[in-house]
């Protein structure tokens, strides 16, 4: 990763007041580039967006992905060189009680930022972000790589296959990699596992109803404990899309595709496992609390991704392990509960990463 690289470049993230997009917008921010986020506002009363104060260095837009004309007004203001496509409907339990609208968003909503791109001539390199999920999952004990099917059982995971559906037509229809020096952009999309860090406070997901139970004392219920993701911290896939980015401007035509993000094989736990580590690390260790919840929404139980393609040919790889991870994600939430500035806490987790990034290449 050139960290140089971004200095004044026009960035373009759709999805910014989001857990990921408001973690990519402070990283990006504090790299010296020009943000300008576009989302429909935050979603939870508690978020990490305004509790890090994260608008203060950028330019947010209020707006909807599905509403074309002021999507593209924005984009055509802002001049992008770079465009991240974060927004999306992103839980799986709300998709079962809103299926059209996780699919008006999460497939339509890339429609018309692809539409938008074709018409914005400034932008080079774009990172479609969408989900492990996005796969036909047949529990399987392997890795899903980049040219296996597509699928969903849920209408969220459906919705995300869908979406790098159309990417992959967009990219092939008007954006062919062969066809480079004639239109010079270059779109890839990337496939992340399941994300944990601090600021999350969504409804229905894992680490923001665990870390409510623990600060009040009350049980934890665990819709599968036995289900096996590839969880990994919030700032292992952001790092990857940033190094995308960069791949994508400077060479596009070479990185142009679909892409897998995820932790190694060893870090790769049950959700009951990450609970307990998480529970050690509180204050109080609070492993009496967990309970499982047998009348939970079937979710697939196992569900890895093979990302050799990311190591071999863009040299990416997870920097954290699982126990570091999960050491930081309790160290933000109980900086958040002791009050501290959370900005500039997440912003050290930040710098912590990059020189360890750092460390790792430079014994690689």
């Amino acid at each position: 990763m050139n960290l140089d690289f971004w200095k004044d470049k026009r960035v373009f993230i759709t999805g910014h007041t989001g857990f990921k997009g408001a973690w990519l917008s402070m990283w990006l921010q504090s790299l010296g580039a020009q943000v300008t986020g576009y989302s429909l506002g935050v979603l939870s009363e508690t978020n990490l967006f305004e509790v890090a104060n994260v608008e203060k260095g950028m330019q947010s837009i209020h707006g909807d992905i599905t509403d074309v004309s002021t999507l593209e007004k924005a984009l055509f203001e802002a001049r992008p060189e770079i465009v991240f496509h974060l927004a999306a409907q992103s839980l799986v339990m709300q998709s079962y009680e809103s299926p059209v609208e996780t699919y008006s968003t999460n497939v339509m909503g890339t429609v018309n930022l692809l539409e938008a791109i074709r018409k914005c001539d400034s932008v080079k390199s774009v990172v479609i972000v969408t989900s492990d999920k996005c796969y036909d999952n047949k529990d399987w004990h392997w890795g899903y790589r980049e040219n296996d099917a597509m699928g969903g059982f849920d209408p969220y995971s459906s919705s995300k296959g869908c979406a790098e559906l159309v990417t992959e037509s967009y990219r092939n229809s008007f954006f062919n990699p062969n066809q480079y020096e004639t239109h010079g952009v270059a779109i890839a999309s990337a496939r992340a596992g399941n994300v944990i860090g601090g600021g999350d406070w969504a409804k229905d997901r894992l680490i923001p109803d665990v870390i409510n139970a623990f600060t009040h004392r009350e049980p934890v219920m665990l819709r599968n404990p036995e289900s096996t993701r590839p969880w990994q911290h919030v700032l292992e896939p952001l790092g990857a899309y940033i190094l995308l980015a960069e791949r994508l401007f400077d060479n596009g035509k070479g990185y142009a595709e679909a892409w897998n993000f995820g932790p190694n094989e060893v870090d790769t736990k049950p959700t009951g496992w990450i609970i307990n580590l998480l529970a050690s690390y509180w204050k109080e260790d609070a492993r009496s609390l967990i309970q499982e919840n047998n009348e939970a929404q079937r979710e697939a139980v196992y569900l890895r991704l093979d990302c050799s393609k990311a190591h071999s040919k863009l040299g990416w790889y997870p920097i954290w392990t699982i126990e570091e991870t999960v050491a930081n994600v309790a160290d933000w939430y109980l900086a958040y509960q002791n009050k501290q500035d959370m900005q500039t806490f997440s912003l050290q987790q930040i710098r912590q990463y990059q020189i360890q990034w750092d460390k790792k290449w430079m014994i690689a």
